[in-house]
């Protein structure tokens, strides 16, 4: 539930604010204390993320308020089947890099929303929040 929250207000962030663009990503970094956990980095030196998510396979760009992509269009409650598509991707990413935590490890997820430069590197844009998971 917490991240579903947490992803849904980053997103409605960076719709609303005319940023969910084709190139637009939601990324995220996995922290579990006592854990080594290699990180590889871009070209141009920024961290790389665990895992990333194309946002246009799920939303509509170009909007200022969150729509299904096209893909989804005919589909009865459209909007919730792309979040619940989203979100069970995000989950199943999620649980291959805490599958090696122990219960009360103070996992954390650092979640970014938003577009990088090209190469991947700095952020044009970005909304982000870092949770502890329960």
């Amino acid at each position: 539930r917490l991240i579903r929250e947490t992803v849904t207000q980053l997103l409605e962030k960076l719709a609303s604010d005319g940023q969910l663009t084709p190139e637009a990503r939601l990324e995220f970094w996995v922290e579990i204390p006592g854990v080594k956990h290699p990180r590889g980095t871009f070209r141009g030196g920024c961290l790389m993320p665990d895992c990333y998510l194309c946002l246009s396979d799920w939303f509509a760009t170009g909007t200022t308020a969150l729509e299904p992509a096209a893909e989804y269009h005919g589909t009865v409650n459209a909007l919730d089947v792309a979040w619940n598509d989203l979100l069970d991707e995000l989950y199943y990413q999620i649980e291959i890099f805490t599958a090696q935590a122990t219960a009360n490890q103070g996992v954390t997820v650092e979640l970014w929303a938003g577009t990088r430069n090209r190469p991947e590197c700095e952020w044009i844009y970005a909304v982000d929040k870092k949770v502890e998971l329960p």
